[in-house]
């Protein structure tokens, strides 16, 4: 197991608002496996395993919370929106707002090439420590846990990562003209490129949006033009 700062811990513990009863799940949830690999820890010394349960705890406690919430949504609706708030990009962006990156135990490569920012790392780590609240202390408090970071504010995460179909929507029936997304600039070193988009009605730019991919520019892009298009309508 690896030996981690106790005040750095005790300061992650904060930010999460949970306590571990077992420090060597919460350490071995911050462990990827390039540190694991450069520390010749060996093979199960990473947070790969908890990743894995945890995986399974949020599709439960995400597809409870929509079929209580959302009664008249069918099945396929459901399914759609349940992918949409537990996919890579959504828990990558929960990631970041509670500064995960910067508590996660990196071998130096993988630490230097951007690592403590990159969307999958994040979002593994995310599921480990859901997968390690359910083993410290049991469903209800990983279920918490899920409610307080992941599931709230649902319209709002609904909106972003549909922003795309949100916005063709919204133009359809008022335009005779179509969306079209153009890559305006892509600038960085390719291990952590960023990528700006403008998204056009016919020949009018709507807005721009940036991105670590092409598609999440444009999803940034998307969402950037409907906040326009609501202040301009008065909603």
């Amino acid at each position: 197991m690896a030996i981690y700062n106790r005040k750095k811990l005790e300061k992650f513990e904060q930010k999460i608002g949970y306590e571990f009863q077992n420090k060597n799940l919460i350490v071995l949830a911050l462990t990827h496996s390039s540190f694991a690999n450069e520390k010749r820890q060996g093979n199960l010394a990473n947070n790969e395993r908890l990743e894995f349960l945890g995986d399974a705890v949020l599709e439960l406690v995400s597809s409870e919370y929509l079929f209580l919430h959302y009664r008249k949504m069918h099945e396929g609706d459901l399914t759609k929106l349940r992918a949409s708030l537990v996919c890579e990009p959504t828990l990558a962006a929960v990631a970041k707002e509670i500064g995960l990156g910067e508590y996660l135990l990196l071998g130096k490569g993988e630490d230097m090439t951007g690592g403590r920012n990159r969307d999958s790392i994040l979002s593994d780590a995310m599921e480990a420590i859901i997968g390690a609240i359910y083993l410290d202390s049991g469903f209800a408090n990983a279920k918490e846990h899920i409610l307080r970071f992941i599931l709230s504010d649902i319209e709002h995460k609904q909106l972003f990562f549909d922003s795309k179909t949100i916005l063709q929507e919204m133009v359809q029936g008022k335009s005779e003209e179509s969306i079209h997304y153009k890559l305006v600039k892509e600038e960085g070193p390719d291990h952590n490129k960023e990528f700006t988009t403008a998204v056009y009605l016919g020949g009018k730019e709507l807005a721009k949006g940036i991105g670590k991919t092409k598609k999440a520019s444009e999803q940034a892009a998307a969402y950037e033009a409907i906040m326009k298009l609501r202040e301009k309508d008065g909603e």
